[in-house]
């Protein structure tokens, strides 16, 4: 009963609003949950925003370029491996050599505590620490320069293999002086003569009286020639050429 009067009241109100030219009210929407005020569905202030989501743009686009751009683990050890080799190379060369160095005086010191250190473990606690130094120097001229001493070293070997060769060839042969006075016409023929006398006595010797003062003197007559020489000098030209 009362349901029927609810819908009969309904429809003349219906009726009379239309009659009055009024349109029908729509329905109600269901009420929706207000943020708060000035803040979005984030929680951000309206200031906030336009830069929060700015900032999630730049990383989105600009993140594949750095995963690109970061070196691997593997890069990196490689990396220190290299600096860590390069460090012992500075090690290993002359107290002259080290001071020309273009390096600062923290790395010249790391290299001179590790030319001291003796223990396994110490000694791999100062390469690294070397190696991290070198990290911030300008490499291109420390290599170059461990490049031209280890060629220096490396000339000054061939030439002694050459010298030791030469003295057997002299103490063995007499035509072996021959030629070499013929290529060094300007050496003083009767002291190698006399030396090779010498270090031909010293060779019929007992092994431990062997290669005595005449061998080592005929030897150091000899290197100066040697080092001279244009065989020599396209020995070392081809241990230059790689």
């Amino acid at each position: 009963m009362c349901a029927r009067r609810s819908r009969a009241l309904d429809a003349a109100t219906a009726l009379t609003t239309f009659g009055r030219g009024q349109a029908p009210t729509e329905p109600r929407q269901p009420r929706q949950a207000l943020a708060a005020p000035g803040r979005g569905a984030t929680g951000l202030t309206d200031r906030g925003r336009p830069a929060f989501e700015a900032a999630a743009q730049v990383g989105d686009a600009a993140e594949p370029d750095t995963l690109q751009a970061r070196p691997s683990k593997t890069e990196l050890k490689k990396v220190a491996h290299d600096m860590q080799k390069l460090g012992d190379a500075m090690a290993a060369l002359s107290n002259e050599r080290l001071a020309a160095l273009p390096i600062d005086e923290v790395l010249r010191d790391a290299i001179v505590v590790l030319r001291r250190t003796r223990s396994h473990e110490g000694l791999r606690r100062q390469r690294q620490y070397v190696g991290k130094l070198m990290r911030r120097a300008d490499i291109e001229p420390l290599a170059q320069a461990v490049a031209e001493a280890q060629l220096g070293s490396a000339r000054q070997t061939l030439a002694l293999h050459q010298a030791e060769a030469l003295r057997l060839e002299l103490v063995a042969d007499d035509e072996a002086l021959t030629r070499f006075m013929t290529q060094h016409p300007d050496s003083d023929a009767q002291q190698l003569r006399s030396l090779i006398r010498a270090a031909r006595k010293e060779a019929a010797l007992l092994p431990e009286q062997r290669h005595g003062r005449a061998w080592r003197e005929l030897f150091q007559f000899i290197k100066p020639y040697v080092q001279a020489s244009p065989a020599h000098a396209q020995a070392q030209a081809q241990a230059r050429t790689p």
